[in-house]
């Protein structure tokens, strides 16, 4: 008997392109792979308005989505607009109350709106405000995987993740986060499944973890 072919549609992180995903491999037989993109936001475009313009990119019912880092919070926006199978978040947050302390008061503060993101032309210095300087030495790693570097988009993404205001875990969510991630610490991660000293970039350098296991958590219909 045929199985039906599983659609995943996978949602880069914040300015990351879908290359963040060239060695991720699901089983042919039983999955299809779909990557999606960023364009850029609509002037005065709500998370949930941008949610629902990306849907229509989505032709297959019931898919499931994956989306990392602020990805993550766009598939879940998303998954309020059509329905899936389910939806599985790396490396992000499924409620405001898992943002970190210095998230929570650029939004208190407002700080968010002066960050320097025009400079993103000068990448070096963009990978140290955004990233710590602990990695400046990853810049062509993330010349290669950050290449949305609209001004516009980027104050539009970076007031989206600290102004979410979702109270609680939407249900047939998985929540899949490293304990070394420096961008969503895991301190403040609740009921999530852990990935050994995985950090924010893990979905590239940690793969292996997730081709063995992406595929059970997407069928088992236990862990949703």
């Amino acid at each position: 008997m045929n199985q039906d072919i599983i659609h995943v549609y996978f949602m880069p992180g914040m300015a990351a392109n879908s290359t963040i995903f060239e060695y991720i491999k699901l089983p042919k037989a039983r999955f299809k792979i779909h990557l999606l993109e960023w364009v850029l936001p609509y002037k005065n475009e709500t998370l949930s308005e941008y949610a629902k313009r990306i849907c229509e990119g989505i032709k297959e019912d019931n898919p499931v989505l994956v989306g990392v880092s602020f990805g993550g919070i766009l598939v879940q926006e998303m998954s309020k607009h059509i329905k899936t199978r389910k939806v599985i978040v790396i490396s992000s947050v499924l409620t405001k109350h898992e943002l970190p302390k210095r998230m929570k008061l650029a939004k208190v503060t407002k700080i968010y709106k002066y960050l320097p993101t025009h400079l993103v032309r000068d990448f070096e210095t963009y990978t140290k405000y955004t990233f710590g300087s602990n990695l400046e030495r990853r810049v062509k790693l993330y010349k290669k995987y950050l290449s949305v570097r609209d001004k516009n988009y980027l104050d539009w993404a970076i007031e989206q993740v600290v102004c979410w205001e979702q109270e609680q875990p939407l249900p047939n969510t998985i929540h899949i986060h490293g304990d070394k991630d420096a961008v969503f610490p895991y301190q403040y991660i609740k009921n999530c499944i852990t990935v050994k000293e995985g950090t924010h970039i893990m979905i590239i350098n940690k793969y292996k973890w997730f081709n063995e296991n992406l595929p059970q958590l997407i069928l088992d219909d236990k862990v949703a």
